[in-house]
């Protein structure tokens, strides 16, 4: 099990305050990517930043991780985590707080500013938890990107989407004889296989026979 590891996070709200989502992207060498996103109710974007922050160094030490790299386009949550700023909104002073905590049981830590582009899976996971389609605990093991759309006929979009089951169960596989149950849920592979049904249109092609 690699203890090193790199951490994308994201915080994202519709309205700001508004309808809120987190995500957070666990890299490790020879590992599957970790993916961990979901919905926070009403909260604005810097909420749901620390929020991701929290969450993802959470699960960064439940997984053994000693050194961990953050990234993060909020340059707020960064200037403060990194004590360039004082931390003044009472709601952002606990989760402030408690990433500081979390942070010290790790042997190191660095917190750094990248650009959305540079965040992009992340920022990509919070808006698909704010279009229902949340990743709670599971594990990517197809791309590391949404897939493109998809313009093929209803053959071709079957043939698409038999190879890219077959990795899928196949990734999903090794994962498990190497790691067990606990990193991908079954719920997390059945969840990916719907998800490429429903992508190529399949449901609906059918529904026209």
């Amino acid at each position: 099990m690699s203890d090193t590891a790199t951490m994308n996070i994201d915080g994202a709200a519709r309205g700001n305050p508004g309808p809120a989502a987190y995500a957070v992207v666990i890299a490790r060498e020879g590992l599957p990517p970790i993916e961990e996103s979901d919905t926070l109710g009403t909260a604005t974007n810097n909420v749901a930043e620390y929020t991701a922050l929290v969450r993802g160094l959470e699960r960064a030490a439940e997984l053994g991780v000693k050194q961990l790299d953050i990234f993060s386009d909020s340059e707020l949550l960064v200037k403060q985590m990194n004590g360039e700023y004082r931390v003044k909104h009472p709601d952002l002073v606990p989760l402030h707080d408690a990433a500081n905590r979390l942070s010290r049981s790790f042997d190191g830590v660095v917190i750094a500013h990248v650009r959305r582009a540079g965040n992009a899976r992340a920022d990509a996971l919070c808006n698909e938890a704010l279009d229902g389609r949340p990743h709670p605990r599971g594990v990517a093991f197809l791309t590391s990107a949404p897939p493109p759309e998809r313009t093929h006929s209803t053959h071709e979009s079957l043939a698409t989407v038999t190879d890219d089951a077959i990795a899928c169960l196949s990734s999903a596989a090794q994962h498990w004889a190497s790691h067990g149950l606990h990193d991908l849920p079954v719920k997390a592979v059945w969840d990916e296989l719907w998800s490429l049904i429903e992508d190529a249109g399949l449901l609906k092609a059918k529904k026209k026979h």
